[in-house]
């Protein structure tokens, strides 16, 4: 197998990513909370992820993939009882979105994925082993990880000690729970009358798991006690992995996690994405202005997963334009090869390394268009039937490892009301009525159509990025 380097966030350095057993990769990635559609800035992780995935399979290893579903939290149960539905149906109606939005992103489907609700006895089993160690305590029906009793707390985000006392408790943990310590963090939940249905009998009355519980729980039975790989975005550092080291270390003994994997967070226009500013995209957002979602999984690729990233409209136009030069190459060395099979990477090959190398997708992207561009002056020349086959697979291969899709410009019937806009505007034309012949093209362009003219006819192009 050829070796794949990754940073690793506990060490902060690159290095190494190893298969304990030599074989098969154990990946733990945090999925989604499913109590709503899914936005761009969760997909970067998804799709960064599945990135890795790809790359080390490409590279000749096998990976056991699990992605968790988080169905029973705060949000998820508010979201139900707004809906005035069951959390079963309630989750698995965002379950499926999540699903088809993935789908749509040419997401590789997990080895496993597992919902919180499936693991409740194990969940529970683990934190009667905590108790049992003295590392938890039971308070008014709810069960706290005592944060002193594990001295190496931190050691993933490197934080001080008043950072931890602010923030370890973590989502939705507030201080209505009676805890030792401010840093001491939920595991078992009382039950509240807000929880109307959602609750399950334990040692300590009715209640539900913590959120970090649920994936320390899932982890180490699907994959076991110590893992060699763990991700997420990097807003779960601290204090959701931090606490999930502990919950599993404190209960083992052994070493939770190998290699630690975080994806940084996506700006949109240069600005935090939030509801009130208007600019949570959605997947629906973007393809119904006229993008594909290889052209969205192409953005979330271009800059490095370690950085954080920002989407615009004109890097989609960007990517869109890079796309096509991509099928026309392609078709062109289709055409050229003639049917014969290539192998190798050919001109692909430094793109191919970078991605090896920590993933660097600026740096593969580079190398791709610079392979392309050399190729397109080539094309002037001619190709041979081998130079063209050998290409072919080079391009294939690159294309399939960052999962995406040249785009070939495709036809779409224009409605009647814009086709009657065009004629009108090739008749302005012919009479030489510039003026009008401006208007109507800009009229067709603000209902986002753009008019092509050939020698004596026209075509409509729907023009991507509007409405």
């Amino acid at each position: 197998m050829e070796e794949v380097s990754l940073f690793d966030t506990a060490s902060r350095s690159v290095k190494p990513l190893l298969a304990s057993d030599g074989k098969e990769l154990k990946f733990y990635a945090c999925g989604p909370t499913v109590y709503g559609p899914a936005h761009i800035g969760n997909f970067r992780t998804f799709v960064v992820q599945d990135l890795l995935v790809r790359v080390w399979q490409r590279a000749g290893g096998k990976v056991r993939h699990v992605r968790n579903l988080t169905d029973v939290d705060d949000k998820t149960i508010r979201g139900a009882r707004e809906a005035k539905q069951k959390l079963k149906n309630f989750t698995q109606r965002w379950t499926d979105l999540f699903w088809k939005d993935g789908q749509n992103l040419r997401l590789q489907k997990p080895t496993q994925e597992p919902r919180a609700t499936e693991f409740i006895p194990k969940q529970m089993a683990l934190v009667e082993k905590l108790v049992q160690g003295g590392h938890a305590y039971e308070a008014e029906g709810s069960v706290y990880f005592r944060v002193k009793s594990f001295a190496a707390y931190g050691k993933l985000s490197h934080l001080d000690e008043r950072e931890v006392k602010e923030g370890a408790s973590g989502r939705a943990d507030s201080d209505e729970y009676a805890r030792e310590q401010a840093a001491d963090f939920v595991l078992w939940k009382a039950y509240k009358e807000e929880d109307g249905e959602v609750f399950w009998e334990s040692p300590w009355g009715k209640g539900r798991p913590g959120w970090h519980l649920e994936c320390s729980a899932m982890a180490m039975e699907i994959l076991g006690e110590t893992i060699d790989l763990h991700g997420g975005g990097a807003d779960l550092i601290f204090p959701h992995h931090e606490n999930e080291i502990a919950q599993c270390e404190a209960a083992t003994g052994k070493a939770f996690v190998r290699h630690w994997f975080h994806v940084s967070h996506l700006l949109v226009e240069n600005r935090k994405m939030s509801k009130s500013l208007g600019n949570l995209y959605t997947l629906d957002d973007v393809t119904t202005r006229g993008w594909d979602s290889s052209d969205l999984r192409l953005v979330l690729l271009s800059g490095h997963y370690r950085q954080p990233l920002n989407f615009s409209w004109d890097t989609m136009k960007a990517v869109r334009h890079g796309r096509e030069r991509l099928g026309r190459l392609r078709l062109c060395l289709e055409e050229a090869c003639k049917g014969k099979k290539g192998e190798g990477w050919g001109s692909f090959q430094p793109a191919w390394d970078a991605l090896r190398e920590d993933l660097e997708t600026p740096k593969a992207l580079g190398a791709l268009y610079t392979a392309v561009g050399e190729l397109e002056q080539q094309q002037k020349k001619g190709f041979s039937q081998s130079e063209a086959a050998k290409e072919l697979s080079g391009l294939d291969l690159i294309l399939d490892v960052f999962g995406i899709s040249p785009s070939l410009e495709q036809e779409v019937q224009a409605p009647e009301e814009m086709q009657s806009l065009a004629k009108a505007r090739s008749a302005a034309r012919l009479a030489k009525d510039w003026k009008e012949s401006d208007r109507l093209r800009d009229e067709l362009a603000n209902h986002g159509w753009e008019v092509r003219d050939a020698a004596g006819s026209w075509r409509l192009v729907r023009r991507p990025g509007t409405p």
